[in-house]
């Protein structure tokens, strides 16, 4: 018994020995540094479904990494001799809001959301309280991330009246609130952005871009005028072109002369696919169609199956003063047949009848958009919800 008694008792003291040896190996992997994974800097507060997200932040010298969005692997990198990496994925496909991980690092929350786009018709600030116009709408504007309009005067002091029915030109303190009132880009590829002639579409021009307006579908040449503008939203890149088929003589940009972008499918098809190339959507404004007419041409039909077939997202389209439908070709493009007037002095039936529409964009196409319907009272839109 008391051999027992002494083994049992030596047991009991290397088991007390050798827990206190493990206990500081313990306390000290419990106490370790956490990994040197992180980022430089925070994740941006939001992305479009697959816009492009850019990461970069140290690590371990050499360690792989591995991107995740829940269990979704976003991508992978290596960290360089230093620790150092850099890498840039395509954000989840799905609205939301995802934890991001780094080797299971939590490293911040992404938002993912669509990007709208605004698009309204025909602006003619040649009309009183121009200034004043924006005040019920802006608000819609300014929440969306791109808003773009079909400027339909010119924009200057100068100039005289070309021999044509209907003319209209608005001071340059008109065309400064448009900014102001949240739209980014304006098209001035129409039939009465030369109602002044060459010189005062040109002050139109440079009076839009000096208040931070982009300007499509026209400029000091034919290649200025088909030009795109390119813009940038929740990681996705957006080019926009202008084009007018309804073109009063002396309208059109020359090789050597100032003018709107023609709508002709030789200019259009290329001009589409050049911009395709360097963006990843891309959205086409044409002025086409008949005035009332609440259907579209063939010709209207024939022209948006040339820029969809080379690679445009959205077209969209001005001129007829009626709103015309909008039409979904596949289930992610939209042709919206004629935005009607926005801002504009009209009287004549169905030409009160407005609104913004709101285009919902995501790297493979439109997502979704809407109407937002407005009224015009005299020559201001106003939202009618």
């Amino acid at each position: 018994m008391a051999r027992r008694l002494l083994a049992l008792a030596g047991l009991l003291a290397l088991s007390l020995f050798a827990a206190l040896v493990a206990a500081p190996a313990l306390a000290r992997k419990e106490e370790a540094p956490a990994s040197a994974l992180s980022l430089a800097e925070a994740l941006p507060d939001w992305r479009a479904p697959g816009g492009r997200l850019h990461l970069r932040g140290r690590a371990e010298p050499h360690e792989r990494i591995t991107v995740r969005a829940g269990r979704h692997v976003l991508g992978r990198t290596k960290a360089g001799p230093r620790g150092r990496f850099r890498v840039t994925l395509r954000s989840p496909g799905r609205a939301g809001v995802h934890r991001i991980r780094l080797n299971g690092t939590d490293v911040g929350t992404l938002r993912v959301r669509a990007v709208e786009l605004a698009a309204v018709g025909d602006v003619n600030l040649d009309v009183p309280g121009a200034g004043g116009v924006w005040r019920e709408v802006a608000p819609v504007f300014r929440r969306a991330d791109l808003a773009v309009a079909n400027l339909e005067c010119a924009v200057s002091t100068r100039g005289l009246a070309a021999a044509k029915e209907y003319t209209f030109r608005a001071p340059p303190a008109a065309l400064r609130a448009l900014p102001r009132a949240g739209l980014d880009a304006i098209s001035v590829a129409n039939n009465h952005s030369l109602d002044y002639g060459r010189e005062a579409f040109l002050d139109t021009v440079r009076t839009a871009r000096a208040a931070g307006l982009a300007v499509i579908g026209g400029g000091g040449d034919l290649a200025a005028a088909r030009r795109p503008a390119f813009f940038s939203a929740g990681g996705v890149r957006i080019a926009l072109l202008a084009y007018s088929d309804v073109r009063p003589l002396g309208f059109d940009a020359g090789p050597t002369h100032a003018g709107a972008a023609p709508a002709f499918p030789e200019l259009v098809e290329p001009d589409v696919r050049a911009a395709r190339a360097r963006a990843d959507l891309v959205v086409v404004y044409f002025h086409w169609g008949v005035e009332l007419a609440r259907a579209p041409t063939a010709r209207q039909r024939h022209l948006a199956d040339v820029a969809l077939r080379a690679g445009a997202t959205v077209v969209l389209g001005a001129h007829p003063h009626v709103l015309q439908p909008v039409e979904r070709p596949d289930p992610r493009r939209l042709v919206a047949w004629s935005l009607g007037n926005f801002v504009f002095a009209a009287n004549s039936p169905g030409t009160t009848e407005t609104g913004i529409l709101l285009v919902h964009l995501a790297l493979d196409g439109v997502r979704g958009a809407r109407l937002e319907p407005a009224r015009i009272v005299g020559a201001r839109p106003a939202l009618l919800r």
